[in-house]
């Protein structure tokens, strides 16, 4: 799809000269998102509120283009990539932090406010927001609601879509709607706000949000447990649930993850362990250090052959500064990634670490796993260079192994990076074709032009 001359000068006076480009080298920036996968979008534009979003909608819809919202672009599955050409709709202009009520332990925010930030806001007034996703530094609110990110405190504190209490969002046809409450309790109606919350900027644009708070934990303990194997690591978070504990946080490294992110921070991490967890504990001081004790007991007792605890602030930092690089570091092992984010029950997280060990075994390929354990929510990724056809095969055959095996277990192929366009291929094996043909009722209901996001999530 290419716009015209004339459609582009309509959205320069919608949104401003100066916020709206169809510069080749500004078309560039606004192609990809995490996959690395690029399709040119035709325009760019920064609106600042919902009502030109609205007008920017009413006229794709008249003018039949389409529309591809974008927060900042870190989505891990082409959530944001324009793949069919049209106009990005970037949403970076609208990162406002409209009121923090301190009373309701609520939030007002517009969606271009970036995660961390607000994080580092509410937290100054002794409040607490939990979803902590690992791009947190960069991702921002509207694209965490977009996909329902997740992170690693979801294990105690659950996911984004727990924390949305009310949206105001754009249709695709233009209409400015407001969904949800401003209060602990509310049946009216049909929940659009959790509809629209992880629908992948399908079904409309968010352009504010209310959001739930909470106090902030009196204080956090932070604790690492190194074992020589991977599956010794995987019984530990098993037996941490078996015995009713809910840490803030579980985390787990295996040993190729664990040798990266040392060699690029150097800060002490365990280079020869089989794997490593990192977790901890939060509230009271006596119950973190009821938590505490009672964390390393089980570690102990489930053969870990070193228990550290952080004995300051900056040390536990470094140690989610190291979760949190992971990703970006494991391309030492190859130019090209493949990240998969299955997730199975908890209680089966054993069974998959023996099965992803046999699948390195077997393929011989450099496989990686890291991610929150105590959830059961794994990150599966193949390091490959994709211009070697036969290992690329290779390696989306063991994908479709894992996500078959991953179903078998009664998981999910997607626990917090969404289907977008890399995952479509397999919606139907998770998803039944009754389900499948509502879900797309719904958007045509929403979005009877598809003019919003087209081509994501689900298959042509």
């Amino acid at each position: 799809m290419t716009i015209s001359n004339a459609t582009f000068t309509k959205l320069e006076a919608i949104a401003g000269r100066d916020h709206c480009t169809c510069k080749k080298e500004d078309l560039a920036c606004y192609g990809y998102d995490a996959t690395a996968r690029m399709h040119l979008p035709d325009a760019v534009v920064f609106p600042e509120n919902a009502r030109q979003i609205s007008s920017i909608l009413e006229l794709a819809n008249a003018e039949k283009f389409f529309v591809i919202p974008r927060g900042a672009g870190s989505g891990m599955t082409g959530g944001a990539v324009p793949v069919r050409g049209g106009v990005v709709l970037a949403t970076s202009r609208m990162n406002n932090i409209i009121s923090i009520d301190t009373d309701n332990l609520i939030a007002d925010t517009q969606p271009g406010v970036i995660t961390g930030h607000f994080h580092v806001a509410v937290e100054k007034m002794g409040l607490f927001y939990p979803p902590d996703p690992a791009s947190s530094d960069f991702s921002t609110l509207g694209g965490n609601v977009a996909e329902c990110a997740g992170g690693p405190r979801a294990v105690k504190y659950g996911v984004t879509r727990d924390y949305v209490l009310g949206l105001e969002a754009v249709l695709p046809t233009g209409e400015i709607i407001h969904t949800g409450v401003r209060t602990a309790k509310g049946v009216v109606g049909y929940d659009l706000t959790r509809l629209i919350t992880g629908s992948e900027g399908t079904l409309a644009v968010i352009s504010a949000m209310t959001l739930k708070l909470l106090p902030l934990p009196e204080a956090v303990g932070t604790m690492t447990a190194s074992f020589d194997r991977m599956e010794d690591a995987a019984d530990t978070v098993s037996e941490i649930i078996r015995q009713s504990m809910i840490p803030r946080n579980i985390e787990f490294m295996d040993n190729a993850s664990i040798q990266c992110v040392e060699t690029q921070l150097k800060i002490g991490l365990p280079v020869n362990a089989g794997a490593l967890l990192i977790m901890a504990v939060d509230g009271s001081h006596s119950e973190v250090a009821d938590g505490m004790e009672k964390l390393r007991t089980v570690c102990e007792k489930m053969r870990a052959t070193e228990i550290r605890v952080a004995q300051s602030s900056q040390e536990a930092q470094n140690l989610w500064r190291a979760r949190k690089a992971i990703s970006p570091a494991l391309f030492k092992y190859g130019p090209d990634k493949i990240n998969e984010d299955i997730v199975v029950p908890r209680s089966k997280i054993p069974d998959m670490v023996r099965r992803i060990k046999a699948l390195k075994d077997e393929t011989g390929l450099t496989i990686v796993a890291f991610g929150h354990a105590g959830d059961g929510n794994i990150h599966f990724n193949i390091m490959l260079d994709r211009r070697n056809p036969e290992v690329l095969k290779l390696a989306e055959k063991t994908i479709e192994t894992l996500f078959d095996y991953t179903l078998e277990l009664g998981g999910t192929i997607s626990g917090e990076h969404g289907v977008g366009i890399t995952k479509m291929a397999f919606i139907n094996r998770e998803i039944g074709p009754v389900e499948l043909l509502l879900m797309k009722k719904i958007k045509t209901v929403f979005d009877p032009n598809d003019i919003l996001n087209p081509g994501k999530i689900f298959p042509v």
